[in-house]
């Protein structure tokens, strides 16, 4: 098991980030007892919390890649050796995702925030079964056949409607590309929970208290091509698998 610490993991999924380095200023002199630095004891409790989520993290990792690379290859042909990485970066807020490089190895990407928000081990384990469960549902390759799909449509119609012209129909394939992606992208994540749901499980960890981590989002409701379902749906489909399980 090989963890790769990264500076810039969203870029494996095709986004781009910009950082902006302020250049350091020299504080004045009166200044330098106005800011307080940690105490002896402060820094020894931030060590604790910090080692203590690195061990968390090493060992559910260990205990979850093999059980999800063995599902992978039961489930789908294809390479099913994860490669997990770390954002390193402080600041963001908590992110986990699943992107393929450019092999087309899977990587799973999780980011300090969320190593260190999570609760317990169960609820770890849980956000890696289900990232891992989007690879094994091959459903970056059919949100991208979505998006073609939308594009074509869309950009078919709007080209009908102006006669042709080819500045409204590329602007159509993007609605229609954007629109085809979120038309299953609930049906997506709560695929992932469910196959994440017998993941965990397999790998010993509770996922129905692992699942306990979508209190700690915000509730995206049933928006209209949301990205995501509510989350009491989320846990109502980890507590309806985890109970076929036991």
């Amino acid at each position: 098991m090989r963890v790769w610490i990264i500076v810039a993991a969203l870029a494996l999924a095709g986004c781009s980030v910009e950082v902006q380095e302020e250049r350091p200023t020299r504080p004045h002199p009166q200044e330098k007892r106005v800011a307080n630095s940690p105490s002896a004891s402060e820094r020894a409790s931030i060590r604790a919390r910090a080692d203590r989520a690195a061990n968390q993290f090493v060992s559910v990792i260990q205990r979850m890649e093999p059980i999800a690379e063995q599902m992978c290859r039961e489930e789908r042909p294809g390479n099913c050796d994860f490669q997990i990485v770390v954002d390193n970066r402080v600041g963001l807020p908590p992110n986990a995702f699943q992107t393929v490089d450019r092999r087309g190895r899977p990587v799973l990407a999780f980011n300090l925030a969320l190593i260190t928000s999570v609760r317990n081990a169960d609820e770890l384990a849980f956000v890696v079964g289900h990232e891992a469960a989007h690879h094994i549902a091959n459903h970056l390759e059919r949100r991208q056949q979505s998006a073609t799909v939308g594009a074509a449509v869309f950009g078919g119609v709007i080209g009908a409607i102006t006669g042709g012209d080819a500045g409204a129909v590329r602007a159509g394939q993007e609605i229609g590309a954007a629109v085809g992606s979120r038309s299953y992208s609930k049906e997506f994540e709560l695929e992932a929970d469910a196959l994440g749901t017998v993941i965990t499980h397999r790998a010993g960890y509770d996922p129905v208290r692992g699942s306990q981590f979508f209190t700690q989002l915000p509730d995206p409701g049933n928006a209209f091509l949301g990205t995501h379902p509510p989350n009491a749906a989320r846990k109502a489909i980890v507590a309806r698998v985890a109970s076929e399980l036991n």
